[in-house]
């Protein structure tokens, strides 16, 4: 019998029998919808979310009870507006939908929540949401982005890169492995011709608001797909996927939630265990 691993493809009752197992996990692949350049589907960040929780998840098996969400497409792209292809959320939005998510879990019976995030203009919203959420909702909750999780290993397989860009070799490669028929790899070479590498770049320890228009003019692309091929694009998915699935072994990163809003909180231990 084949291990079903997806939630929206499981009936309630697995479900139930699956969240009355200890320490049950849910896994909420968490993406965008925005461009990525001439040559990639405006769902990359989305498909590669996916395909990367459903992999860590077939790797683990029956051994932890982990499930796929469905994933979520609604990021935080505003930025890449000027590019057309957009739809967006703003952080109240996206932490209500989160919010929401962690105590439809929680009724549901299950204990811990890991984000695997795909879009890079996710990742300071994902860090408030899950520090102010998590102690709120008493629910340990973790966020991934697997390109950073494993970056020092991906980097031995990128060629013109060290590290993910934006519709890069990376992402293109990626794409091709799952989802290859969403790929104009024929528009490589436009992508490369129409970038720019003069686009603004604040210094570090500086923040602003910067449309994408500013940071990659013309084609919204940074990086260059033309040597991404599938044979990357698999490794990328297992480096990523294994990554996942320690972080998800680890006991030490899924401890309950510091109850640090309780009253006389102040006065108690801070050894880590909870008089």
């Amino acid at each position: 019998m084949t291990l079903v691993l997806e939630w929206a493809h499981m009936t309630g009752p697995e479900l139930r029998l699956l969240a009355g197992r200890p320490h049950a996990m849910a896994i909420l692949p968490l993406g965008a919808t925005e461009q990525h350049g001439p040559h990639l589907p405006v769902s990359t960040d989305t498909e590669s979310a996916y395909a990367i929780s459903i992999e860590a998840a077939r790797s683990i098996g029956s051994d932890l009870p982990v499930v796929v969400l469905p994933g979520l497409w609604l990021g935080m792209s505003e930025n890449m507006n000027p590019f057309g292809g957009a739809i967006s959320v703003d952080f109240a939005t996206l932490r209500g939908i989160i919010a929401s998510i962690v105590r439809s879990l929680k009724a549901a019976g299950f204990s811990r929540l890991l984000i695997v995030n795909g879009h890079g203009g996710n990742m300071n919203p994902l860090a408030v949401i899950i520090r102010e959420l998590a102690p709120e909702l008493a629910f340990p909750i973790g966020a991934a982005t697997p390109w950073l999780l494993a970056a020092d290993r991906l980097a031995e397989v990128f060629e013109t890169a060290q590290s993910v860009k934006h519709a890069c070799e990376g992402e293109a490669s990626l794409m091709l492995a799952i989802a290859g028929e969403l790929v104009r790899s024929e528009r490589f070479e436009q992508a490369v011709q129409s970038s720019r590498e003069d686009g603004a770049r604040p210094p570090r320890g500086f923040t602003r608001a910067l449309s994408y228009a500013e940071q990659a003019p013309v084609s919204g692309t940074e990086g260059d797909p033309r040597a991404a091929t599938i044979e990357k694009g698999r490794q990328f998915l297992s480096i990523q996927a294994e990554a996942v699935a320690d972080l998800i072994r680890d006991e030490r990163q899924w401890t309950q939630p510091d109850a640090v809003w309780a009253p006389r909180r102040g006065l108690g231990p801070t050894d880590g265990l909870l008089a």
